[in-house]
């Protein structure tokens, strides 16, 4: 199942095959919980957003069309509407996860690094939603324009044009801080589309 792409893996899910879903759900559900998690501030709604994006696949709300992306920008648009939705019930649950603690041999740098990222995360949260959302696909997990736009069901110059913006926006909020310093603070080892 690991040489199996995603799209075949869900083909073979919809036919049926429960090895195929646990090998798509364990390739692709880190970034989606972080996709969610970066888009709400809060575990649980990150947990139960993951959740709600395999279980849609399993219910087969809506069939995935491979001329509009790939299975992991499918997979990001519909976390996105689950948490859009969550989102407008008012559901957020308010200020970013905190991170768990690190031994280091500098407390004074950590307590710096720390602060630095629960100030980058508080300035991503505070993005509106458009902004927010082609933050986290592009910067933080790793999408090109092309992606986002098919998660995202926009146009590639939408997503570029809110990504300039969205860029300005940070900028400005974040005022006085080393900018290289935080985009390898945020930018997470790992998952693409």
């Amino acid at each position: 199942m690991d040489d199996a792409s995603d799209q075949d893996l869900l083909k073979r899910m919809a036919e049926g095959d429960a090895e195929a879903f646990t090998a798509l759900y364990r390739r692709r559900q880190a970034c989606i919980y972080r996709f969610a998690l970066r888009m709400t501030g809060s575990e649980a709604l990150a947990e139960d957003v993951v959740q709600e994006v395999f279980l849609t696949l399993i219910r087969k709300g809506r069939p995935y069309d491979p001329s509009r992306g790939s299975v992991a920008a499918f997979l990001y648009g519909i976390a996105r509407n689950h948490v859009l939705r969550r989102l407008d019930r008012k559901y957020l649950a308010g200020e970013p996860p905190a991170e768990g603690m690190s031994m280091t041999d500098h407390p004074e740098a950590e307590l710096g690094r720390r602060q630095l990222i629960a100030s980058v995360r508080a300035a991503v949260l505070a993005l509106p939603l458009h902004y927010r959302e082609v933050v986290v696909l592009c910067d933080l997990e790793d999408a090109d324009y092309a992606q986002a736009a098919a998660a995202l069901g926009c146009a590639v110059g939408t997503v570029r044009s809110r990504l300039h913006r969205a860029r300005q926006l940070l900028a400005q909020r974040l005022c006085g801080l080393d900018s290289a310093r935080v985009r390898r603070s945020i930018r997470p080892a790992g998952c693409s589309i």
